[in-house]
């Protein structure tokens, strides 16, 4: 039997000794090998346990163990707690005729309470805590009338405590607690006015109050009455035990308000009101400045936390968890000198925490939780470096976690989560040689995982934040992980396969991060896992037959990623509570484990997997197997389809290569093409060839075709006279035709059409001219009488490099009866003065040089003989000549060019008229 722990039997034994000795009592003479002989007997009948076994005939009592002798040698003490004594106490123990001490504790000693015991008239302590006796304490317990001390602690006592028991009026300790006590306890403990020490905590009392009657044990230190099924409130009386060091009710049902007397008590250093029903607030005037414990837990007080509390110098444990209190924790809680536990959470406490909390004491535990505390955690809660548990989780408290935490290696737990803390963890708080539990999720803390955690840590959630980065391959290093949770991070990243080496773990939650690649096909120890969470990932590939072969699997998640292939097998060993495949890319049958409506939605959103059980919305496995024999025509369609398809695809390319070709075609052809521009233009020659269609021919002549070509979408036209050439031109005539083309495109007259540009090839010349809206000279000469069958020419445009012949044609020849080159020649002929032919509108003497010039001429360039014309070159020449310069002066020389033409002018004229006579 393990020895019990009972925190407030702390009376000495010695003291107790030398208590009782003094005390009058008649001491009969024993003759010491009577003794013996008693306690060789006595060994006998308690089974000879072998822990007495220095117990024998060669040596004297006084040495053996656990016997004590008085000055005359006679057996006064026998201690045989713990001796794993299992028989019954027998008679021969009160033949001692001096025993006042007998401890027979943490034993096995069976049945009822031994009344063997009645013959021990000198006995003043007995200690029977501990054993196996059974029924009720007997009413005539009185007998033993000499006892100071009684502890039946921890045994199977039943019934009533007998009232009788009062009786035994130098009782100082009284004992009964850890009972099956089934009836009351009586008021007339009251009676024992030397009390010092009343427990019957952890009975199962008939619901009582607690008697009144106590407040007259006025020599009352401690009252331990810890689960005895109280109820009521706790009674005024006892602010009057002045003695008072402990008091316990803890565990009851009490009520009411605490008694404002209690904190009037001087001497009280522990009190434990924990886990009843108190409302009310607490006292707010504290004088019980000797409190070294305070424990108010678990009841339904309200107010604030007094102020006086601050006073308390020596107090080491504070705790008021599971209240209602409200407002903030006073400042001067944290300049307690002795303070150790501070314990407020599960209140509706406020503010800031005290700054200097931990500054002057050195604390070990700091619970704040479920509060609304704000503002940050103070800095220096592990300055005396014993600090164990900081646990502030469900407040809104903010900044980053203290710096100082990172160098506090006494650190078993930090609970942080559900707050609004940010920032990175300090590296310390990762590696603390003691941490076991470090809860951080629900925040915004960020940074990466470390490669190396605490040995000994067990527990670590950091669900909800903003971590990053991979799980480090260092992983393998957190050998005593038992539960790691992640979930809904930024965590990214292959899942390296070390996180398969952790022998302990048991649940691993890393579901809402960014994990991708696949899964480890190898695990190397997940003998321990229950719960596997990895869903809302980017994981791919196939799902690791291993997994199926993970003994205590319970939960397993692995919804919305992209695992693809089939379900292993091996799932049939599992025996899940709680599996969701869910939203992947699964294919094949669903194992018949879990084809059933207990996991109907454990596999959704896989639309190529099939399951025998009708009642699952997938297909039949077996209609799908059917189907696949009726591929022929399946096939058939699919053939056809892929076909039409080729035949479009090849179609297409074909279109395409053609394109191409023609594509290239034109850009070689147009590569053969040269431009020669004599304006700035906005066409290009592509432009020009390509509207060069009959739908855009105005004009036919004999040197060739005009085409009206419009160049953009404004409606701006041109007109391309494109000229006969049906062979290669020589590189004389090529040369000359440049010229000619080159002088044309710098004469600049509001009478002559503009020429823009030509373009030229081998075969072909194209002049680009202004299109001249209202068409040729002769519709503006003559009207439009002309027939349509007589055409209309070239509308003016004239082509360069032309003989003289070829403009009279051209230009000035119509069909009236009499042309304008004709009537010219007449009034030469006839003598008639140049200036009588000239407009008589334009009477400026400025213009007659120049007019009279341009009139010879015209007349030489539509001499009858065409051998007597000049060429086209010649004429531009002379007509740039006699053209004013760029002050308005006329050039000379220009008479000297014309003469010599003119002068045959006069020859021919005479000749032309003599054969038309």
């Amino acid at each position: 039997m393990s020895k019990l722990h009972i925190p407030f039997l702390r009376t000495p034994l010695l003291l107790c000794v030398l208590v009782l000795l003094p005390l009058p009592f008649k001491v009969i003479s024993q003759d010491a090998n009577t003794e013996k002989t008693i306690l060789l007997n006595l060994k006998q009948q308690l089974g000879n346990p072998p822990s007495i076994q220095s117990w024998n005939s060669s040596s004297l009592p006084c040495t053996w163990t656990g016997v004590t002798c008085g000055d005359d040698g006679s057996v006064t003490e026998l201690h045989l707690g713990d001796k794993g004594i299992t028989e019954p106490i027998p008679p021969t123990v009160c033949d001692l005729k001096n025993l006042t001490f007998l401890d027979m504790n943490l034993n096995y000693i069976p049945g009822g309470f031994p009344k063997v015991l009645y013959s021990c008239t000198k006995l003043q302590y007995l200690d029977l805590s501990q054993n196996y006796f059974v029924g009720p304490i007997p009413d005539d317990i009185d007998k033993l009338s000499g006892l100071r001390y009684i502890d039946l602690g921890a045994n199977n006592f039943t019934g009533n405590i007998p009232p009788q028991i009062a009786n035994l009026k130098g009782l100082r300790t009284l004992f009964l607690y850890q009972n099956q006590f089934n009836g009351t306890f009586p008021k007339e403990i009251s009676k024992l006015s030397n009390l010092e020490e009343l427990g019957l905590a952890f009975n199962n009392f008939v619901p009582s109050s607690i008697p009144v009657e106590f407040g007259q044990l006025k020599k009352l230190n401690l009252l331990w009455m810890r689960l005895a099924n109280l109820i009521g409130e706790i009674p005024e009386s006892l602010t009057s035990l002045s003695s008072l060091e402990t008091l316990d009710l803890v565990g009851n049902d009490l009520e009411g308000k605490i008694p404002d007397g209690l904190f009037s008590l001087k001497n009280l250093t522990s009190l434990y009101l924990f886990g009843n029903n108190l409302s009310g607030e607490i006292p707010q005037r504290v004088e019980t400045l000797n409190l070294v414990e305070m424990d108010l837990g678990m009841n339904q007080l309200n107010g604030s936390i007094p102020e006086d509390f601050g006073k308390l110098k020596k107090l080491q444990l504070l705790s008021l968890f599971e209240n209602h209190m409200s407002g903030e924790v006073p400042p001067s809680i944290g300049l307690l000198p002795a303070l150790k536990t501070f314990k407020v959470f599960s209140n509706n406490l406020s503010g800031a925490l005290p700054p200097k909390m931990g500054l002057y004491s050195k604390l070990e535990e700091f619970d704040v939780s479920t509060n609304q505390f704000s503002g940050q955690l103070p800095e220096n809660l592990c300055a005396g470096g014993v600090l164990q548990g900081v646990v502030a989780f469900e407040n809104n408290l903010s900044g980053p976690v203290p710096r100082s935490l990172g160098n506090c290696n006494s650190l078993h737990t930090i609970q942080l989560f559900s707050n609004n803390f940010s920032g990175e963890i300090p590296a310390g708080v990762w590696t603390a040689s003691d941490m076991i539990y470090l809860m951080l999720s629900d925040n915004s803390f960020s940074g990466g995982l470390p490669s190396k955690l605490a040995w000994n840590l067990s527990r670590l959630e950091l669900n909800n934040n903003k971590f990053s980065g991979p799980i480090p391959p260092g992983i393998s290093s957190w050998v005593n992980l038992v539960v790691f949770k992640a979930s809904n991070n930024l965590l990214s990243g292959e899942i390296p396969v070390e996180i398969t080496s952790l022998p302990h773990l048991s649940d691993l939650l890393i579901d809402g991060n960014q994990f991708s690649g696949q899964l480890p096909s190898k695990i190397i120890s997940w003998k321990s896992l229950t719960s596997l969470y990895l869903s809302r990932n980017a994981l791919s590939g196939q799902i690791p037959k291993e997994i199926g072969s993970l003994p205590d699997l319970l939960y397993l998640d692995l919804s919305q990623n992209h695992f693809s292939g089939e379900i292993p097998l091996e799932f049939d060993q599992l025996k899940p509570r709680f599996l969701n495949l869910s939203s992947n890319h699964l294919s094949g049958k669903i194992p018949d484990q879990f084809d059933n409506l207990a996991y109907d939605y454990s596999f959704l959103n896989n639309s190529n997997l099939c399951a025998v059980n009708p009642v699952l919305n997938f297909p039949n496995c077996y209609a799908k197997l059917r189907e696949s024999k009726k591929m022929p025509s399946k096939t058939l369609a699919l053939i056809l389809v892929l076909t039409v398809t080729i035949f479009l695809v090849t179609m297409i390319v074909t279109l395409f290569v053609v394109r191409d070709y023609q594509r290239k075609k034109a850009k070689r052809d147009l590569a053969a093409w040269k431009l020669t521009s004599f304006q700035r233009l906005n066409f290009t020659e592509a432009n020009i060839l390509a509207s060069l269609t009959e739908n855009n021919l105005i004009g036919s002549g004999g040197s060739g075709k005009v085409y009206r070509v419009a160049i953009n979408r404004a409606g701006d036209y041109v007109a391309v006279k494109r000229i006969w050439n049906n062979e290669k031109m020589d590189r004389n005539l090529e040369k000359e035709f440049s010229a000619e083309v080159q002088i044309l495109g710098t004469i600049r007259h509001a009478n002559i059409v503009k020429l823009l540009c030509c373009i030229s090839s081998e075969s072909s010349k194209l002049l680009v001219y202004e299109f001249m809206e209202n068409q040729s000279l002769d519709r503006w000469l003559h009207g439009r009488k002309r027939s349509p069958s007589v055409g209309i020419s070239s509308f003016g445009y004239m082509a360069p490099g032309k003989s003289t012949q070829q403009l009279h044609c051209a230009f000035v020849n119509g069909d009236e009866q009499t042309s304008l080159a004709d009537w010219a020649w007449q009034q030469f002929g006839q003598g008639t003065p140049i200036a009588d032919c000239l407009d008589p509108e334009i009477k400026e003497p400025c213009f007659l040089q120049e007019m009279t010039t341009v009139f010879n001429l015209g007349l030489i360039c539509t001499h009858p003989s065409p051998s007597t014309r000049p060429s086209m070159k010649d004429v531009l020449e002379i007509l740039r000549r006699v053209s004013p310069d760029s002050n308005g002066e006329t050039k000379t020389g220009a008479e000297l060019d014309v003469l010599p033409l003119l002068g045959t002018v006069t020859s021919l004229s005479a000749t032309t008229q003599h054969e038309t006579a």
